[in-house]
């Protein structure tokens, strides 16, 4: 079944290469390891979350523009703005104010991202030596924080006003930290080795 736009016609979206490597090499690899009965019990990444916190933006409205441009950019999605819980004098914030925008992807988006995240921009980020492996937060869930946005490749360096980094959280079925690692190593982050 194909999408339509508002017009009717075929939004006919490719399937990723990296949701073709899930279902053709990292389902068997995972049902060998962890011995899964069903093939229905094998973990897969539900969604990516992409955060930008401008704390800035309450002073300088112009940095959450800029911010969400550049979200827009990376990720291909109009992001949302993130609002102030509560008002801290200490920061001059208050309640209700704009201070950063996040995008959720989910299904072939989401793929994608993660296909560029790993083949493009990871590789590009300054002294690499492998992503945290600690970051698991225990429910098979993993985040991990971006300190320079001009990592990934749709950003132009030249036009870029300030150095801004992200919060990018992959959200998995995994019921256990070891499984999810196991997902996302074989869809190709490249992990610390981990010490035995």
């Amino acid at each position: 079944m194909t999408k339509k736009d508002e017009k009717g016609s075929n939004l006919d979206i490719p399937v990723s290469r990296l949701a073709e490597i899930y279902k053709e090499k990292v389902v068997p690899a995972l049902m060998e390891r962890f011995q899964y009965k069903n093939i229905m019990m094998v973990p897969k990444l539900t969604k990516i979350s992409i955060n930008i916190g401008v704390g800035e933006a309450a002073s300088e409205p112009k940095l959450l523009e800029t911010a969400m441009q550049e979200l827009a950019q990376i990720t291909g999605q109009k992001p949302q703005i993130r609002k102030a819980r509560k008002a801290i004098s200490n920061f001059k914030l208050r309640e209700g104010q704009p201070i950063g925008c996040r995008v959720t992807l989910r299904k072939k988006y989401m793929y994608e991202f993660l296909d560029r995240f790993v083949t493009l921009a990871v590789p590009r980020i300054r002294d690499f030596r492998g992503l945290s492996n600690t970051s698991f937060d225990g429910r098979g869930n993993y985040t991990l924080g971006i300190r320079e946005q001009i990592i990934f490749p749709e950003i132009d360096i030249d036009k870029v006003p300030r150095i801004q980094g992200m919060d990018i959280s992959f959200v998995t079925t995994a019921r256990t930290d070891e499984e999810a690692f196991a997902l996302l190593s074989e869809l190709g982050m490249p992990f610390k080795k981990k010490n035995n």
